[in-house]
């Protein structure tokens, strides 16, 4: 602690330098959380989709349809618990720009399957029991303000409603996401509605969902599903739900490739720019070491304040880059709902910590080991 005050006049003998290596360094952080944030939501809840769900789509293409009485055989399969569906809906809001996803499922096993929809009880009955009924995820609602009770109409894109101009659903539920990552824009109402208003639909789905009772047998389980519709009019591809969505979201571009890649740019120019501060701050105060080390002061204690200033100096100025970050993350999707998913994982953050402590202590190793270097009588002749 009695170094403290030699430290800080030392780190602010040339203010300017110190402002803005911090505020370079603040930027890098900021810049941190952000791309953080922007790889989550293209991964899309690759992270927290369930190791024990598979998927199961047709094999030529996902707008090819399956029968629904697919669901009893694959029930009948060794290591399946639970079987539900999905079916695309693609409908309108107002205007084309609202996007939002909406399925049609069947209720009561879809929420057995997906437990992290939660929903107070009466919701989940009012859902169950209302035909009609739909439930939105928390940040749809409240991107267009809606409310239990309210009537949505939807002007269907894919799915014409027989005898009707659209479709019109009550909300019965908002649903809150039950682990962090969890995608809470899509709209999921029952595929019976969809079904009596389109005969197309009727006895068919798009995906169906399986959950497997021991994760670590889950490819041979998917094997044996398409293995039982082999040759059939409508044969199955089955994949684990995460590698399903991981494949999905690499559709636009394998983005946290892109953005390793450019963090990677950033920190090193970082780590370089800081220790070229450190540096400097090294050579300029050649004499003063000297002096130290005449007092009886030796190679640690140089090294311990050359590392003490670079930690204080990228501490400060990450910190900050952290903080600020955050809270711009924690204002949610600037796109307007392109990437409902806009947060930075807990374990992102934990690793910005880390990051701080790594580049302070990189950035003031080479000078601090030329400070340990350091000779008495060269440094004193050259004052």
């Amino acid at each position: 602690m009695k170094f403290l005050p030699l430290i800080f006049s030392n780190l602010f003998r040339r203010k300017v330098r110190t402002v803005f290596t911090m505020l370079s360094i603040t930027v890098a952080f900021v810049l941190f959380c952000v791309l953080g944030a922007v790889r989550a939501a293209f991964s899309g809840g690759v992270e927290v989709a369930g190791a024990d769900r598979l998927l199961v789509t047709h094999k030529i293409s996902l707008v090819q349809f399956l029968p629904e009485s697919y669901a009893r055989e694959i029930r009948e399969i060794d290591g399946v618990v639970d079987v539900s569906h999905q079916t695309w809906f693609g409908g309108v809001y107002q205007r084309p720009s609202n996007f939002f996803p909406q399925f049609a499922v069947d209720p009561e096993s879809y929420l057995r399957l997906y437990p992290e929809l939660v929903l107070s009880p009466d919701e989940r009955a009012g859902w169950l029991s209302n035909r009609a009924g739909a439930v939105v995820g928390r940040s749809t609602a409240d991107r267009f303000g809606w409310e239990v009770g309210d009537r949505i109409p939807l002007r269907g894109a894919l799915w014409r409603n027989r005898g009707a101009l659209g479709w019109e659903f009550v909300i019965e539920g908002v649903y809150e996401a039950g682990a962090e990552g969890y995608d809470t824009s899509p709209f999921y109402f029952h595929h019976d509605y969809l079904a009596e208003g389109n005969p197309i639909v009727r006895g068919a789905v798009g995906i169906f969902v399986v959950r497997v009772d021991d994760p670590s047998a889950a490819a041979d389980v998917g094997e044996a599903v398409d293995r039982l519709f082999a040759n059939s009019r409508a044969e199955t591809r089955t994949s684990s739900e995460r590698a399903f969505l991981q494949g999905f979201a690499n559709q636009v571009g394998n983005v946290g490739a892109v953005v390793t890649a450019i963090l990677t740019a950033v920190f090193f120019t970082i780590v370089v720019m800081s220790a070229n501060t450190m540096a400097q701050a090294v050579r300029e105060r050649t004499a003063e070491f000297a002096v130290l080390k005449t007092l009886g002061f030796g190679g640690g204690a140089a090294v311990g304040l050359v590392l003490a200033e670079s930690l204080i100096l990228v501490g400060a100025g990450g910190t900050l880059g952290l903080w600020i970050g955050h809270a711009l993350v924690a204002v949610g999707d600037p796109t307007g709902g392109f990437m409902p998913t806009f947060l930075l994982p807990a374990r992102d953050l934990a690793a910005g910590v880390l990051l701080v402590i790594g580049i302070g202590l990189a950035a003031g190793a080479l000078p601090a080991w030329a400070a340990t270097r350091l000779r008495i009588v060269d440094a004193l002749r050259k004052v």
